[in-house]
């Protein structure tokens, strides 16, 4: 396994503006009843242009070096504001921006941790500088413990190495197509001009609303010959937990669809990167502890499976579960998964499974693949390696992986050295 020296780290300073949200209800005050939201908005339009313009630049010298298009932003803010209170006509754009601007916040999306990429071939493979680029996502936590989807970029190389493509300079937050539901599917769009490493994914339902956790990526192939992004989170309300299914073609529009049936309620279901016996296949854990193998006609619907493998080793005696999609190997489906042992000790492991018929179980990790080590285990969660999906890249597997929830690191492994780690 080589391990290479570049580490990402949670960074407060990546902030989006997002929504600054006031009660419009009006309440009883030293000003009468008389809503914040109301009160404010009077106050602004009662400025002179002049005092208008002097108050948006005191904005714009604290801000628009920080954010991408922000006056554009202020101004979607407005006609929100102004669709709610509805008596906000004949002003002049910088009066909108202003009244938009003390609608708005900024969010550090990053600021508590960074952890538990995936990891798929990028859309784009110019430049690849005879390597393969990929995109990374990666769960990233601010305020108030919302976990969020960030992505960055960067390319794998035939000799094991790998480079990160610069962050992008600003983050802006993917925006729903439409108005949202509070239940159901919805599409949420980064802007188009924006590289894939400047969109973040925020909560958008009431059941995603205190996060969307630890993506598993895949790419997918249909039997056609077309691909297209598959991917599953984890949907967290603040009270409840469900697994819901991530779609897109191009990392710039997103499709995110809950899904329905017994499978649904657990974490961790990872697609099989192409459909099983025609029908569309996955991996889960459906008794908070065991992985099971599961088919579908439905990709939004999942229900019960076969039992494919649970604890037995020391090191995953508390639990196990997958750690991504399965990949495709001439010796069958390398599968990823993470044990839970002593002092709840989180290690990666590994399965490879029949290649024609994934219920069958060839080999699996007798010690851990990676484990915490005594350099490598301090932060917002300590004892913890963990991974969301590798890639094959040639003879190699390439693996990012989190750290103690503060930070990711990069492993590739050659495929000989995975097998021989089976017993193979």
């Amino acid at each position: 396994m080589t391990l290479s020296p570049t580490t990402l780290r949670a960074d407060a300073s990546r902030v989006v503006i997002l929504p600054f949200s006031i009660s419009i209800m009006p309440r009883d005050s030293a000003m009468g009843a008389m809503s914040r939201v109301t009160r404010v908005c009077s106050a602004l339009t009662a400025l002179s242009t002049e005092q208008c313009r002097a108050e948006l630049e005191i904005v714009n010298r604290d801000f628009t070096g920080r954010h991408w298009q922000t006056r554009g932003i202020f101004l979607d803010r407005f006609r929100q504001i102004q669709q709610l209170q509805g008596d906000l006509e004949g002003l002049d754009e910088d009066h909108q921006a202003l009244i938009g601007a003390y609608f708005c916040h900024e969010y550090s999306y990053q600021a508590a941790a960074i952890m538990n990429p995936s990891v798929v071939p990028h859309p784009d493979q110019t430049n690849a500088k005879g390597g393969v680029n990929f995109v990374m996502s990666t769960r990233t936590v601010g305020e108030g413990h919302t976990s969020t989807v960030s992505f960055r970029e960067g390319v794998f190389f035939p000799d094991g190495s790998m480079e990160l493509w610069p962050e992008a300079d600003f983050a802006v937050a993917a925006k729903p197509a439409s108005n949202v539901l509070l239940d159901g599917a919805v599409q949420v769009r980064g802007h188009q001009a924006c590289p894939i490493s400047e969109t973040v994914l925020f909560p958008v339902t009431r059941a995603q609303s205190n996060g969307l956790e630890d993506l598993r990526l895949t790419w997918f192939e249909e039997e056609d010959g077309s691909r297209e992004y598959l991917g599953t989170y984890t949907a967290y309300s603040g009270r409840e937990t469900a697994c819901e299914c991530l779609e897109t073609s191009d990392f710039r529009s997103f499709r995110l669809t809950p899904f329905t049936g017994a499978a649904s309620q657990h974490k961790g279901l990872a697609f099989f990167p192409r459909r099983m016996n025609g029908r569309y296949a996955a991996i889960a854990r459906l008794d908070h502890e065991s992985l099971f193998y599961l088919e579908s006609d439905d990709r939004y619907a999942w229900n019960m499976g076969d039992r494919i493998m649970g604890p037995e080793a020391p090191w995953e005696l508390i639990q196990m579960g997958n750690c991504g999609s399965p990949i495709e190997l001439d010796e069958g489906w390398l599968l990823l998964t993470h044990g839970v042992g002593a002092v709840r000790r989180y290690s990666l492991g590994a399965a490879l499974l029949d290649k024609s018929n994934p219920r069958k179980l060839i080999a699996r990790s007798k010690h851990p693949l990676l484990s915490p080590s005594e350099d490598n285990r301090e932060g917002y969660v300590p004892n913890v390696v963990y991974t969301c999906g590798a890639m094959r890249v040639g003879d190699w597997i390439f693996m990012p992986y989190g750290v103690a929830d503060s930070s990711i690191h990069f492993a590739s492994i050659h495929i000989k050295d995975m097998l021989a780690h089976l017993g193979l």
